[in-house]
């Protein structure tokens, strides 16, 4: 688990689980899975994503910091994220 970004809106925690083969030893592809879990501090709800969307979160990230942002722009391309955690889930 590594923290990867803190300001007084949101925290960024990307989280590694090492795949079953790794985890037990075996000198096989050391494939890891996990995602990100974004935490809107003020609305007190937590998001973990994961596969594409992760890798689409990641791709905006990396291109955000290419042109160095402020704060206030970080958090506002958080906030699109964050939005999916005040969704229910539905069952169909």
């Amino acid at each position: 688990m590594h923290m990867l970004y803190n300001s007084d809106n949101y925290a960024v925690v990307q989280i590694d689980v090492v795949a079953e083969q790794a985890a037990l030893g075996r000198d096989e592809s050391s494939l890891t899975r996990g995602g990100y879990e974004i935490v809107d501090k003020f609305a007190r709800k937590e998001l973990f994503i994961e596969g594409a969307l992760a890798e689409q979160f990641k791709e905006g990230v990396d291109a955000l910091i290419e042109s160095s942002p402020s704060v206030e722009e970080f958090d506002a391309y958080l906030e699109m994220y964050a939005g999916l955690a005040h969704h229910p889930v539905v069952m169909h």
